[in-house]
């Protein structure tokens, strides 16, 4: 993988990273993030709601790379009554079976926004960042609105927001992209393959055919409707976190990099394809739908 984001910290954040939520969730993960690894996939995705972090971090032992090598970012779930940032972290850590993580994120806004200590729980990731526990902290399905409080509020910018993000969602997601951007923070990609993993029939099927078959004609060499997709995330510079079971996706996935660029004609008719469908299949209940 050669192509790289970099974060507000100043590290390097590969563009396509490995997840072990959906397909892999409260599943043992340890095989399929060896062989992620192998195949030279190095940005590893988890969080404590997977209820899979022992077996994240039994792939990295199997994998034997060196830990300098690695990305790794897990997520922050609902605090128990009593606990600390600090204390769930280190809880995480201990099955990750790692000293830190690259990246921690706050899952889920809802909870704190609900009782009103949103701000209150960046100030525990910022601790954790500060004592080196967490390379880089950043958030999850935040809205506008959200990262409004943290930016008003904290004394770090977050470095990441991970939020559900394709063309059925990106009319919906457009602010929230924007505003990450305007102040430094990467957004990150889940579900990015919803309109071909989903949404069979939906009115992008026309658009992204033509798409794949241009791109194959100035390419020489097959490129999938799922690379169209990566690409058009790509060039909006947002990073891609996805999953897969078979070594042939996850070659195709880090093949991406090779595939000609969208003209901004295509990436303009995606965009507007999108638009004529709203599809969003996680946090609901974040987004009031």
């Amino acid at each position: 993988m050669t192509k790289f984001f970099t974060l507000n910290t100043g590290a390097a954040i590969p563009w396509l990273g490995f997840g072990t939520g959906s397909a892999l969730y409260g599943k043992d993960a340890a095989n399929l993030v060896r062989l992620a690894i192998d195949n030279n996939i190095t940005h590893l995705d988890g969080a404590q709601v997977y209820n899979n972090e022992d077996s994240l971090g039994a792939g990295i032992k199997a994998a034997g790379k060196p830990r300098s090598d690695l990305f790794v970012t897990t997520k922050l779930g609902k605090l128990a009554p009593g606990e600390t940032v600090k204390e769930s972290l280190k809880a995480s850590l201990n099955k990750l079976g790692l000293g830190y993580v690259d990246l921690f994120l706050i899952h889920d806004p809802s909870p704190a926004t609900k009782e009103g200590k949103l701000s209150q729980l960046w100030e525990g990731m910022e601790e954790v960042h500060r004592e080196g526990l967490a390379k880089a902290i950043g958030v999850s399905n935040f809205k506008v609105e959200d990262l409004k409080v943290i930016l008003e509020s904290g004394k770090i910018v977050p470095a990441v927001n991970q939020i559900e993000l394709h063309p059925y969602v990106w009319k919906a997601a457009e602010p929230i992209v924007k505003l990450a951007q305007e102040h430094g923070i990467v957004i990150e990609s889940y579900s990015g393959q919803t309109p071909v993993a989903r949404v069979q029939g939906g009115p992008l099927d026309e658009v992204l055919a033509q798409i794949r078959e241009r791109l194959e004609k100035t390419r020489g060499k097959a490129v999938t409707t799922g690379q169209v997709l990566s690409k058009w995330l790509l060039q909006k510079d947002i990073v891609v976190v996805t999953t897969t079971s078979k070594v042939e996706r996850m070659k195709e996935f880090l093949d991406t990099e090779t595939v000609p660029d969208l003209t901004p004609e295509e990436t303009q008719a995606i965009d507007e394809g999108g638009a004529k469908l709203h599809k969003r299949v996680y946090m609901h209940h974040v987004f009031g739908e």
